[in-house]
């Protein structure tokens, strides 16, 4: 899955709309959005699908893009060092493209208003009237701003957790960390989300985008934002945050110094700076001498040029996992030139051979990536870099790529790594075991 991030500012510029004003200094390690004076970094877009945009001509963005800066004249003013948008129009959407982030934005708006803010492109974290004036309670606007409301019902996040509105006239603050899919918001200083998957509104059957641009929506009614700030969040922090939930009731199953409680050809392996390493010309399954039935499994994972690897799932402890075991999920450089042409079911994260994982979510080589794989019952999801790119069910599938994998429907079984003579590093392993 290719993301194609189409750079729109430089066909126009709006920087010399409105009238200048003072910037707000952000906090230390964020960069200011907004300087107070005008919309440099931004340009119009309204609810448009990323995906329709990127498959569109150059002329016709251009023709696109046009348009959007003419309504944005129109919509679109500062004042006094506020951004202030009249309730109409088209979102103000920055140049650039985010991917992990915090981002710090105030806001204050009018009675029976609705706005929000899209993140990737993507609705939305809700911002609403959350009175009962306001006529919107039927559809959760009782609960306050902040939720993930594009998400699906019932879905993790789409509702605010506490309501922390504060009354019209005064300034509202957000909070908002998200990395890969997982999105934490807090409000006027209160966690509203924690942690939970934001839907992929264009289409839900696909992750969410792994970047995009943010956008401020209007709709309904005046309001203003200000002190616009972001901070990019690197790989070894993100990894931070994604493992930091629930991490108490994860046990280490590889200490980092040797492979103690591991069995196999552990000979071939080798333990370096706290890392597992399956060098060249090494290899073989290596697995737990403990056995697992259903399970959650963290790990974090380095890919070297053209690595292959794979997670050995509920494995015998002899044989080829990708046959005997439950599966073998796929460890797999997906930027390899010759990996270009593989069955979609040999790429990472896939269920080796019978069901694809989504492509486009691993970090750039020499960066660790996080990963999280749970299993239950006969089903598996992966998450990779904090986006599920698989979540499947192995008891319906009846189709193989070449042989049949004769173990998918195994109960329980070892957890290993199936090492393919490429030195893939492995550390931070953990399993929590579910009931």
């Amino acid at each position: 899955m290719r993301m194609i991030i189409v750079p729109l500012f430089l066909l126009f510029s709006i920087s010399t709309l409105l009238p200048p004003a003072d910037a707000a200094d952000p906090p230390a390690g964020f960069t200011a959005l907004f300087n107070g004076k005008d919309l440099t970094g931004w340009h119009g877009m309204g609810h448009f699908n990323p995906q329709k945009l990127a498959k569109m001509s150059e002329e016709a963005r251009a023709k696109k893009h046009a348009a959007d800066l003419a309504d944005t004249r129109k919509h679109w003013t500062v004042d006094n060092g506020e951004l202030v948008n009249d309730g109409h129009g088209v979102y103000l959407t920055t140049d650039k493209s985010y991917g992990d982030i915090e981002f710090l934005i105030d806001y204050k708006t009018v009675a029976k208003a609705d706005s929000g803010i899209y993140l990737r492109a993507s609705p939305q974290v809700q911002i609403w009237d959350y009175t009962k004036a306001g006529g919107k309670w039927g559809i959760g606007a009782d609960k306050g701003s902040g939720g993930l409301w594009n998400n699906s019902k019932g879905a993790a996040g789409k509702d605010p957790s506490v309501l922390a509105d504060k009354p019209f006239g005064h300034w509202n603050s957000f909070r908002i960390l998200q990395v890969g899919d997982r999105t934490s918001v807090w409000l006027n200083g209160k966690q509203v989300v924690d942690m939970a998957p934001m839907e992929n509104y264009w289409n839900r059957k696909l992750p969410l985008r792994r970047n995009g641009p943010i956008q401020l929506q209007t709709h309904g009614g005046e309001i203003r934002w200000r002190n616009i700030a972001i901070r990019e969040i690197g790989a070894e922090e993100a990894n931070k945050l994604l493992s930091k939930a629930g991490e108490e009731e994860f046990t280490p199953i590889f200490n980092g110094k040797d492979l103690s409680g591991w069995a196999g050809p552990i000979a071939a392996y080798q333990v370096k700076d706290g890392a597992l390493i399956c060098p060249r010309r090494g290899g073989g399954t290596i697995h737990t001498k403990e056995i697992y039935a259903d399970f959650v499994a963290r790990l974090e994972f380095k890919m070297p040029r053209g690595g292959n690897n794979g997670l050995a799932i509920r494995y015998p402890g002899r044989g080829d996992p990708a046959y005997v075991g439950m599966c073998e999920l796929q460890v797999l450089d997906n930027s390899a030139k010759g990996y270009a042409k593989l069955d979609p079911r040999q790429y990472h994260g896939s269920a080796y051979g019978m069901v694809a994982a989504h492509r486009g979510y691993q970090r750039p080589l020499g960066e660790w990536n996080y990963q999280q794989v749970t299993v239950q019952g006969s089903k598996i999801r992966v998450e990779l870099n904090g986006t599920t790119i698989l979540d499947t069910d192995l008891s319906k599938v009846t189709k193989f790529m070449g042989r049949k994998v004769k173990g998918k429907d195994r109960k329980e079984g070892h957890f290993g790594f199936a090492g393919h003579g490429s030195p893939v590093q492995y550390r931070n392993v953990r399993i929590k075991t579910l009931k």
